[in-house]
């Protein structure tokens, strides 16, 4: 379970050489970096504690005018290299180096962030053979990557600047199964699930492809076509490399799909559509729909937020991220509960939506032009957002997860454990009957060796909290609100815990020990 907290914090980027496009095109978190790509430039931050920009790539304005704006965009599963697509069609990898010149942000302890030189390594035009194309965005492994295409085609790459040409997925009339889906409840589970049956319906050859995913780990790959269909292929092992790496397996019976993001260790798609909900695929074995999510109970229409722009799952696959078009953002877990929004709440099943007037307050509303691109970190505690039609900043939200709240014995605690990046939240029940929420800064002597919080564990009294990050460990003391650490740093450092339990007032600690890789 994830909770937000305080304010959402702003990462100012640079402005670009043009302001004919201003918006974010692309942008990932991959090994606590962060690369943000924008029409003219390329920045690359640290994702970590400290959010400092390493490098940049800012392109010339002649370049610029002769191979187009930066299209759209793809980082290397490695962090290595970057893939641009222009507005002209041309084709740039960058390579990403790291120098060894460290950078200091204060204190006593190193930072262990250094500058990043973004260098061009390889530019030319994609002979894509057929003019006035649009391409949808770019998916990839180690190897290749492959682009969509506007007359119903797939472009494959090398990211050695091989140039593979277009294909066709290789479907046939009568050998598509298709998810005809049923009537559902908003916010609930599906009424009647759904039926899969064969089709004769060929999709239309003018559809154009204007979204892929894929999910290696699931050897799937998902075809959104401009017309709103959505086509779930199976890819092999080598799916590059064979005379038909793709093959169409199934067509979901929508008509207005216009995002997709798969949860692989839960093996859920999440469909978002023009009607501003959400539906939610299982896709363990026969795909069925689960539930739908929308915030017509808080007395939103698509009015107020537009269609759906984009869907991001956390790392563990237990919950969402849904950004509108028109206006703000919501995370729900798989099981339906609503956990942060960013609108206002106006009553539940209001039958009118609330008109935005000009003289409100709503400008203080994050993300009131609509959510353009969203991505978590790697441990799940950031939401890193750009605002639609945006190209000066990005706005990271703060989460914090549940730690479990029952013991060995089964009992309950007193107080409800939330643990962020660099801290414990504490939720308590005040005399008053009202909630308090105590945040415990972890020590900086601690923390900024041993980023982020990884385990969290309550005694069965709910007087002791355990806490261990990166490596080592260390223990909180609630009623004389002290911590203690380790007194030998070499014997912190040896210490990588993967899991922790008390067992009366003895902490248990399942340790990682790198040299029997056990």
């Amino acid at each position: 379970m994830y909770m937000a907290y305080g304010w959402p914090q702003v990462i100012s980027l640079e402005s670009g050489v043009c302001a004919s496009s201003q918006r974010i095109i692309y942008f990932k978190v991959i090994n606590r970096l962060l690369l943000v790509v924008a029409p003219t430039h390329l920045e690359l931050w640290s994702s970590s504690q400290h959010k400092v920009r390493l490098g940049k790539y800012k392109r010339e304005s002649d370049s610029i005018l002769r191979e187009g704006e930066n299209l759209q965009a793809v980082w290397s599963p490695d962090g290595k290299l970057i893939a641009v697509l222009t507005s002209s069609f041309y084709f740039h990898i960058f390579k990403v180096q790291f120098s060894e010149k460290r950078i200091q942000i204060g204190g006593k302890h190193p930072s262990g962030l250094f500058l990043a030189n973004i260098k061009l390594v390889l530019d030319e035009q994609v002979p894509f053979g057929v003019k006035d194309l649009t391409v949808s965005n770019i998916v990839c492994d180690n190897k290749h990557l492959l682009i969509g295409l506007s007359n119903g085609c797939l472009y494959i790459i090398s990211w050695k600047g091989e140039f593979y040409g277009a294909f066709d997925i290789n479907f046939h009339l009568g050998e598509i199964d298709e998810i005809v889906r049923s009537n559902s409840l908003d916010n609930g589970i599906a009424s009647g699930g759904a039926s899969v049956h064969a089709t004769d319906q060929k999709l239309s050859r003018a559809s154009a492809v204007v979204q892929l995913e894929i999910s290696l780990p699931l050897r799937m790959l998902l075809v959104l076509y401009s017309d709103g269909q959505l086509l779930l292929c199976s890819i092999n092992k080598r799916w590059l490399k064979q005379p038909e790496p793709i093959k169409a397996e199934r067509i979901l019976g929508t008509q207005d799909a216009v995002c997709t993001s798969v949860a692989p260790t839960q093996q859920i798609l999440a469909v978002g559509t023009r009607r501003g909900i959400v539906e939610l695929y299982d896709l363990a074995e026969s795909p069925s729909l689960i539930r739908t999510m929308s915030l017509y109970d808080w007395g939103y229409s698509m009015d107020d937020t537009g269609p759906v722009s984009c869907i991001a799952w956390t790392p563990d696959s237990s919950s969402f991220a849904v950004g509108w078009k028109s206006r703000g953002l919501a995370v729900w877990s798989v099981s339906g509960c609503r956990l942060m929004s960013t609108f206002r709440q106006v009553g539940l099943s209001s039958v009118s939506s609330p008109i935005v007037k000009q003289k409100q307050d709503y400008k203080y509303e994050p993300l009131m032009s609509g959510t353009g691109l969203m991505q978590w970190d790697e441990c799940g505690y950031r939401l890193y957002t750009v605002e639609e039609r945006s190209s000066e900043r990005v706005l990271v939200f703060s989460f914090g997860k549940c730690c479990l709240n029952r013991g060995v014995s089964d009992t309950t605690y007193a107080r409800q454990v939330i643990y962020g990046e660099d801290r414990v939240l504490l939720v308590q029940l005040e005399e008053t009957d009202e909630l308090k929420i105590l945040h415990l800064n972890l020590p900086v002597s601690y923390i900024s060796q041993n980023w982020p919080v990884l385990h969290v564990a309550a005694s069965k009294d709910g007087l002791y909290l355990a806490v261990s990050g990166l490596h080592g460990l260390i223990l909180y003391d609630i009623q004389l609100k002290k911590w203690r650490v380790f007194g030998d740093i070499t014997q912190e450092q040896k210490i990588q815990c993967k899991g922790l339990l008390w067992l009366g007032k003895i902490i248990v600690v399942c340790n990682y020990v790198d040299s029997s890789n056990t």
